[in-house]
């Protein structure tokens, strides 16, 4: 079987996702890089030996000799980029969030179902053993049927990963309740096997709007994702803009009736996700979420806090960046671009995401009132269930 030959869009944070992909002479093949930027275009291209180097996506676009393209550009570019590579013909994996608006989701829904073009969302938290690991305790029945979901993202990095470049900046990306929310609120539909229709949100730029920022055009910083600051007030050489929350709270119903909520701060000491997920018989919950962390389930009771649960299960081992997420992801994208058919991400889910993320934001910002979601066409819902047939 010959390599898949992919160009990568974007080489951002998000390059170790094209490493994940270069497999020469293993089945796939990173065969032509673009970027923006000059330098980082030279710089990554030492990682891969490509054959064709572009500053223009297009121009990428254009080659014949490409069966697939990945794109990791800022978030407000995705629906631009996206649309441009379905009307190429490129299969295409296209890093979450789908977009930042819902209307701009469904623009590229609907181009790849009008082109056939085959279309994969980056959501790969699906792929993480933690969230696998929960799924799979939920099928089995051992928590009976989930009624609630709470989630609570501790971001201790958010300060320096967020609000020192582009995600600062309401314009580039709505909000943080839609773009670093985006995977857990996936994550919230898949566990509780439902969609939100209704949503409400509190939250605040509580620390980060009067630390001293750089001015426009001015480098982040040098130590930038090397070196990290604490306490969080002491931050400094933040994005020009900064204009979206640090703190935030949101509480969802669901399609089926599960309640659930969702809670990010971004000045935490710690960095970890807590998922707790209560069904009619049990409750499970992660402790840590990496490989060798646990989930525990206590399903017995009623009594007092129990630190010995009835059931502990171990995040298995893995290789890879995101308890190795990205490589599964990659195989699966691989695989759907040469074979298609339905995968374990899913392009309605990184819709429905980005819905529940941006109307939540709407909320937030109108004082907390209840928004209901945008329903999705339900062909193009059925078109994309079906596995894009």
């Amino acid at each position: 079987m010959e390599d898949l030959r992919i160009g990568v869009v974007g080489l951002g944070l998000r390059a170790s996702l094209a490493l994940a992909a270069h497999r020469p002479g293993r089945g796939s093949v990173v065969a032509a890089l673009c970027d923006s930027d000059p330098a980082v275009l030279k710089h990554q291209a030492e990682r891969f030996d490509a054959e064709f180097l572009t500053e223009d996506h297009r121009r990428l676009l254009d080659r014949d000799d490409l069966d697939a393209v990945i794109v990791m550009t800022p978030d407000d570019t995705h629906e631009r980029v996206a649309i441009d590579c379905l009307q190429a013909g490129k299969a295409l994996y296209l890093e979450k969030p789908l977009a930042i608006t819902v209307d701009g989701c469904d623009n590229i829904l609907r181009e790849a179902r009008r082109t056939g073009t085959r279309l994969y969302v980056g959501h790969n938290m699906r792929h993480m053993g933690v969230v696998r690991l929960m799924r799979d305790a939920i099928r089995r029945g051992d928590i009976g049927e989930p009624k609630t979901v709470w989630v609570r993202h501790f971001v201790s990095y958010g300060g320096d990963y967020y609000f020192k470049d582009w995600h600062a900046d309401r314009s580039r990306t709505t909000g943080l309740l839609l773009q670093k929310a985006a995977h857990d609120l996936d994550v919230i539909h898949w566990l509780a096997d439902g969609y939100t229709t209704r949503v409400n949100a509190l939250g605040d730029l509580m620390l980060h709007g009067d630390l001293p920022r750089r001015a426009p055009g001015e480098p982040r910083p040098e130590g930038w994702l090397r070196e990290f600051e604490w306490p969080p007030t002491s931050r400094t050489g933040l994005n020009h803009v900064v204009d979206v929350e640090d703190v935030s709270v949101m509480n969802m119903r669901l399609d089926n009736g599960v309640i659930a909520a969702y809670q990010q701060c971004h000045f935490s000491p710690d960095y970890v996700r807590n998922y707790t997920v209560i069904g009619t018989e049990g409750r499970l919950e992660n402790f840590g979420d990496r490989p060798g962390d646990t989930v525990r389930v206590w399903n017995t009771g009623p009594s007092a806090y129990r630190d010995d649960a009835d059931i502990t299960y171990r995040v298995p081992d893995a290789q890879g960046m995101h308890g190795g997420a990205d490589t599964a992801i990659m195989a699966e994208f691989c695989r759907f671009a040469r074979e298609g058919g339905v995968t374990d991400t899913s392009p309605v889910g990184a819709r429905m995401s980005v819905a529940a993320g941006y109307m939540a934001t709407m909320s937030l910002r109108d004082g907390g009132i209840p928004y209901d979601i945008p329903p999705l066409d339900p062909e193009l819902a059925a078109y994309f269930d079906a596995g894009q047939r």
